[in-house]
C-alpha cells in the first residue's frame, strides 16, 4: 500500500556464487539487543544468479506435494478455534463490568490472530497450494475470503501478479517505492551518497500517526483504490473488472467475487437487525479490523526494509524478485496460528504452490543455497515497523538495481 503523502506502500542463469563473491556482496552484519547478529543494507549489492532449478533441486521432492485432507484439517482446526471464542465472548456481558473491560479486548486480539489464519489459507487456496483440485482451492477460497470482506477472485489475481513481478518497479503491485522525483526532492548529486534529505524527515509522531493509518486502514485502502499499488495514471480498484489488473477474460470472477463481498455486508445488516448493531461490532468488526492490523503489517515488513532491493527491467528477474523478500520470526505462537506466512516468506514466492506445512522445511533447504542472500530479521516487531518506516523512504530515479534510501 503506498505510504500517504511522502512516501510509498517495494543475469547469466548459470552462475552459482561462490564464497569469494558472497563476500563481495558488501553485507555487514548488524547485532540486535538479544546479541544475534544480521545482514544489515550493504553500500553495494550484487544481484543474485540463482535459477530457480537449482533451489527447487534443494528441495526435498516431498515438499511439493498438497494434500487436500491435511488442509481441510487447518481449516477445520482453525474455524474451530473462532467457534469456541466466539462462544466464549457470548457470556462476556454477564461478567462484572470491570472484567468486560479486559474480556473484550482479550477476545478481540485472539479472534483477529486465529481469522488471520484463515485468512492466510484461503490465500493458499488462491495460490493453488490448498489441493491438487482447482475446483475445491477456488471453492473454499472464495468462502473463507469472502466471510472476511476480500474479494477473492479479484485479489487472488492481483496477488499472482505481486508474485510474478516482485520487487519490479513497474510491474509488481503492492508496496511499490516511491522515487526520488515522486517525493519532491531535489535531484541527487554525485557526492550525496549517504545525505539524509531533511525535507521528508517526518517528525516521529508524525510517523507514527501514518503507521497507525497504514495499519488500520491500509488493506481496504488498497482493495478500493489501489493505495500503494503500481500506478496505472487511473483510478484502480479491486471491485471493477475494468480496472488495469485485469484482463477481460476476469470479468466474470470479479463481478461474482464483489457479489460475495456484498452477501456478506448483508448478512452482517442482517444480524444487526436481529442481536443488534453493537454485536455485531463487538463479535465481527473489531476482530476485522484485528485482521486487517496483522495482514498489512505482515505484507509490509515482507517487502519493506534497508537489505532488500527492487529492480527495474534490464536486471529483475523472477528469482531475484522473489529473494527481495524477508523471513521474519514472529515467535513460535504468533508464526503457527499464521501458518508460517511470515517466517518462510522467501520459500512462498520461490514456490508458491507450496503448502504452508511443507514451508519450513524447504526453507532450511533453499538458506543453505541461498547463503548470505538469504534476508532474515528477528528484531521485535515495534522496532521492525519503526525501522522499516524510517530507513525505506524513496528509491532513486535512476538505476537498474535499487537500495530504499532515508
Amino acid at each position: 500500500m503506498r505510504r500517504p503523502l511522502y512516501c510509498r506502500f517495494i543475469i547469466p542463469n548459470s552462475f552459482t556464487p561462490h564464497a569469494e563473491m558472497v563476500k563481495d556482496t558488501g553485507l555487514r552484519q548488524r547485532v540486535n539487543t538479544d546479541g544475534k547478529s544480521e545482514k544489515s543494507a550493504p553500500k553495494s549489492f550484487i544481484p543474485p544468479n540463482f535459477t530457480i532449478k537449482e533451489l527447487r533441486d534443494a528441495v526435498p521432492a516431498h515438499c511439493f506435494e498438497r494434500d487436500t485432507l491435511r488442509s481441510f484439517v487447518y481449516v477445520v482446526v482453525d474455524l474451530s478455534l473462532i467457534a469456541a471464542l466466539f462462544y466464549a465472548a457470548t457470556f462476556i456481558d454477564s461478567l462484572p463490568i470491570t472484567l468486560r473491560y479486559v474480556a473484550w479486548p482479550v477476545y478481540w486480539f485472539l479472534q483477529g490472530i486465529v481469522s488471520t489464519g484463515v485468512w492466510v489459507l484461503a490465500h493458499e487456496c488462491g495460490h493453488q497450494a490448498f489441493s491438487p483440485s482447482r475446483t475445491i482451492n477456488n471453492t473454499v477460497g472464495f468462502v473463507l475470503h469472502t466471510a472476511l470482506l476480500v474479494p477473492y477472485h479479484s485479489w487472488r489475481i492481483s496477488h499472482s501478479k505481486h508474485h510474478k513481478a516482485t520487487g519490479h518497479m513497474t510491474r509488481d503491485q503492492v508496496f511499490v517505492p516511491s522515487t526520488r522525483s515522486e517525493m519532491g526532492l531535489a535531484p541527487k548529486k554525485d557526492d550525496d551518497e549517504d545525505h539524509e534529505d531533511s525535507a521528508i524527515m517526518a517528525a516521529p509522531l508524525v510517523d507514527l500517526g501514518w503507521i497507525f493509518i497504514m495499519l488500520t486502514f491500509g488493506w481496504p485502502a488498497y482493495l478500493l483504490w489501489n493505495a500503494s499499488g503500481q500506478d496505472y495514471g487511473r483510478w484502480t480498484s479491486h471491485f471493477h473488472h475494468w480496472s488495469p489488473i485485469f484482463d477481460a477474460k476476469d470479468k466474470w470472477e470479479i463481478i461474482a467475487s464483489v457479489a460475495g463481498i456484498f452477501a456478506t455486508i448483508g448478512a452482517l445488516i442482517g444480524a444487526s437487525q436481529v442481536y443488534g448493531s453493537m454485536a455485531v461490532v463487538k463479535f465481527y468488526l473489531i476482530p476485522y479490523l484485528w485482521v486487517n492490523f496483522w495482514l498489512v503489517l505482515i505484507t509490509y515488513l515482507q517487502h519493506t526494509d534497508p537489505q532488500l532491493p527492487h529492480y527495474r527491467n534490464n536486471e529483475w528477474n523472477f528469482v531475484r524478485g522473489a529473494l527481495a523478500t524477508i523471513d521474519r520470526d514472529y515467535g513460535f505462537i504468533l508464526n503457527t496460528a499464521f501458518h508460517h506466512i511470515a517466517d518462510t516468506h522467501i520459500a512462498h514466492h520461490l514456490f508458491s504452490q507450496m503448502p504452508h506445512y511443507h514451508a519450513e522445511e524447504a526453507t532450511e533447504a533453499i538458506k543453505k543455497v541461498l547463503g548470505d542472500y538469504y534476508s532474515f530479521d528477528n528484531r521485535p516487531l515495534v522496532s521492525a515497523v519503526w525501522n522499516s518506516w524510517t530507513k525505506c523512504r524513496y528509491v532513486e530515479d535512476e538505476g537498474d538495481v535499487l537500495l530504499f534510501k532515508n
